[in-house]
């Protein structure tokens, strides 16, 4: 009778097992095993940030390869020193564990490294009958479906080490700032430790566990001895490794998320990954970031103007902001960014925003146009370096039908006859309006399309005042534009990114790369001959720091509420902008006083960015010289074009009041730091801060007679008299920076579009 209930229930088990064996498939893994962070890198590998905001878990998928011997060793001794020759389940194990804790000597899992990663991947951590019947047979299939390498990879991966960390690289990173395949036996003993108790046996958090880690720690070391994974004499004296202070919330402080931003809306906006994919995680993104170039960018910034802020006496100082953007032009990487002093203190990316005026900065695109497209004057003179234009204050643009538009000059000062490089050195907004008509404004357009600057650039639109930089490209765009015409006009697209892995093994596969030739090599390299001139004598003089030959140009926006540098070397292209924005209201500031300094020159702390900025960043880099081919006749002086003799007489700036014109409304405020105007079809030309179509405060007088000088007072938005012929047109252009509305024009037609100066 005994025997045959005795036989009874070992069927009945036998037939349970088997009936559950049956009934217990394989499930998917689970939603949180699967997920991943993205991990960013600089050009050389070195870590830039691990960026868990998609996915909301710090992990890292490693295959085995890539887990040093002694860290896979370590938590074999940890955990399951036998997993190599046993089976997947451990029925002394478990019963051990049952008796150990049904008699209070301690809660144990009794589980194999198998069952604590079905556990990990497949189910969860609820302690319930019907998850430790699932964790028993699917850990049976799954050792007869998979390898033990396999089985103890996808264990290493899901495991919980505390701060955050799943899986052993991301353990190693937070507990060390090391890859898995560099931890060595102290340090993996140590990690394999936390495993048993992730939270308690983190001796930084918690100091006073330290004896009960140790402890722990020893054992892993003596398991490691004894099955022959480290030898005796390397453990004898072998000493604690502290891990380092956890910083977690330091993630993307730093240049870090403003780097992670740009590189994470690059690979969507260029289709190489979607949001979907990043959210799943599991990339190793190797940016063209230079580490030593970043560093560089930093401190120069940090040297030539955050340093200098005086925020607490000053409060202009608290509206200073800074972007910059590094490209080399001969490959179109981004090799360097500053976005701004701190991620996480001011989360917008200066580097990258695209709603500050680009000013001055715009007027070489006008001549690259000219020589690219073989342009005269409207006399028919062919325009050249040499080509004089008649430089006067508020001189009405001829040749153009849609308006009158009479720019002034910055402080109003006039030039009379004056050759196009000598209206570069000095920024003169009178000769490049016009030269945007002799051109085709349209024409102008699109070679700053063909440079690089985006098609949907806000207020890039195809009037005279184009010429003035009323456009709001962002300050990495003009990097690309400029690094294209330091390459002798050959244009690629910038790209952020060398590489991309996943799971550390698959390869994506990047866009291929193109270059173009948007200019003719003679467009490109007789504009950077100019430019030079901007360097060696014009308002750029300050570029001379950086001990190099250099070419470039420096501009204001409207209002002095930006200044920029966009400058070059052979090797390097390098935009530098500095904005007023109110820290609170988010509202484009005037820079006016900034730094104790009457105005914001670009020819200022931008330059002087620049220049520190380049002279570090290349500092191991031979100096190499510009390999010019300039246009035809670029070297031959020209006669002097029509114009009005009395003009050449020089005005003093600051000036009040602006040159009627035939709408009836005076015209704008002063160019290099404010818009000179939307005019339309009915004649308006507004600027600075007119109210009503009646008065206009001219130019504020500074120090630097070739940067923009901007309005006083007021509100930047402007309301004109209605032209003759029709009802109110919006300045398609002409929109204020600073967080106000577009200034508003009076007239029939298209409107003109406002334009900043220098």
């Amino acid at each position: 009778m005994v025997l045959g209930s005795f036989v009874f229930f070992v069927l009945a088990i036998v037939a349970l097992f088997f009936v559950g064996y049956s009934l217990v498939n394989i499930p998917p893994a689970n939603a949180l095993a699967t997920k991943q962070a993205n991990v960013y890198l600089y050009a050389d590998g070195s870590q830039i940030a691990r960026d868990t905001r998609d996915s909301q878990v710090n992990r890292e998928k490693v295959t085995l390869a890539e887990v040093s011997k002694d860290a896979q060793h370590a938590v074999l001794a940890a955990e399951d020193r036998d997993f190599y020759t046993e089976s997947a389940i451990d029925p002394k194990a478990m019963l051990r564990a049952a008796w150990n804790t049904a008699t209070g000597k301690g809660k144990q899992s009794g589980s194999t490294i198998t069952q604590q990663y079905v556990k990990n991947y497949y189910l969860g951590q609820e302690q319930t009958v019907t998850r430790k019947a699932k964790e028993f047979f699917i850990s049976i299939k799954l050792d007869r479906n998979k390898s033990k390498d396999e089985i103890l990879e996808g264990y290493l991966n899901t495991s919980y080490f505390g701060r955050n960390a799943y899986g052993i690289q991301a353990a190693a990173q937070a507990y060390y700032g090391r890859e898995a395949k560099d931890l060595d036996p102290a340090r993996a003993a140590y990690l394999a430790a936390l495993v048993n108790a992730p939270s308690e046996y983190d001796v930084v958090a918690h100091p006073e566990n330290k004896s009960a880690a140790v402890a722990r720690w020893n054992y892993v070391l003596d398991g490691m001895v004894k099955k022959g994974w480290l030898s005796q004499s390397q453990r004898t004296g072998m000493k604690f490794p502290m891990p380092k202070e956890q910083t977690l919330s330091t993630g993307m402080s730093g240049q870090r998320g403003y780097l992670v931003d740009a590189v994470k809306h690059y690979l969507i906006a260029h289709h190489i990954l979607d949001s979907d994919q990043l959210e799943a995680g599991g990339y190793r993104i190797t940016t063209t970031i230079q580490r030593n170039k970043q560093n560089a960018f930093v401190k120069a910034v940090n040297d030539q103007l955050v340093s200098k802020l005086d925020k607490k006496n000053n409060k202009v100082d608290s509206y200073v902001r800074a972007g910059g953007a590094s490209v080399d032009p001969k490959t179109g990487q981004v090799v360097a960014m500053y976005g701004g002093i701190d991620y996480v203190k001011q989360y917008t990316n200066g580097a990258t925003r695209g709603d500050f005026q680009v000013g001055s900065t715009f007027k070489p695109f006008v001549f690259a146009s000219a020589v690219q497209n073989g342009s005269t004057t409207q006399d028919g003179r062919r325009i050249t370096p040499n080509t004089q234009y008649d430089g006067t204050n508020e001189r009405p643009v001829q040749g153009w039908n849609g308006g009158s538009y009479a720019p002034q000059n910055e402080d109003q000062r006039s030039y009379g006859q004056i050759t196009v490089t000598k209206a570069t050195d000095l920024s003169v907004n009178a000769v490049y309006a016009q030269m945007a008509v002799d051109v085709g404004p349209a024409k102008v357009k699109q070679t700053a399309i063909d440079l690089g600057i985006p098609s949907d650039t806000p207020d890039l639109q195809p009037y005279p005042s184009i010429a003035l930089g009323p456009a709001t490209a962002s300050v990495l765009d003009m990097a690309e534009g400029y690094a294209t015409l330091a390459n002798h006009g050959r244009h690629g697209t910038y790209t952020m990114v060398k590489k991309i892995t996943r799971n550390g093994t698959d390869e994506i596969k990047l866009p291929d790369t193109s270059v173009e030739q948007a200019v003719s090599r003679s467009a490109a390299d007789t504009t950077t001959a100019m430019l030079k001139s901007v360097v060696q004598g014009g308002t750029a003089t300050a570029a001379q720091a950086a001990g190099r030959p250099a070419a470039g140009k420096t501009g204001t926006a409207e209002n002095d509420t930006a200044a920029w540098f966009a400058g070059y070397t052979p090797d390097l292209a390098t935009v530098v902008s500095v904005m007023g924005q109110d820290p609170v209201t988010a509202k484009h500031m005037s820079l006016y006083g900034a730094l104790g300094q009457p105005r914001m020159n670009g020819g200022g702390p931008p330059t002087q960015i620049w220049a520190q900025y380049t002279h570090d960043a290349l500092k191991n880099t031979p100096a190499s010289s510009f390999d010019l081919q300039l246009q035809e006749g670029a070297d031959q002086p020209q006669p002097p074009g029509p114009g009005d003799p009395s003009a050449s007489a020089t005005t003093d700036g600051g000036t009040t009041g602006g040159a009627t014109q035939p709408g009836g409304t005076p015209s704008g405020t002063p160019t290099d730091g404010g818009t000179t105007g939307t005019p339309t079809d009915g004649g308006t030309t507004t600027g600075g801060d007119t109210t009503g179509g009646g008065t206009t405060t001219g130019g504020t007088t500074g120090p630097d007679p070739a940067t923009v000088g901007g309005a006083t007072g007021g509100d930047p938005t402007t309301t004109g008299g209605t032209g003759a012929g029709g009802g109110p047109a919006t300045g398609g252009g002409g929109a204020a920076t600073g967080g106000d509305p577009a200034t508003t024009g009076g007239g029939a037609g298209a409107a003109t579009g406002g334009g900043t100066g220098t």
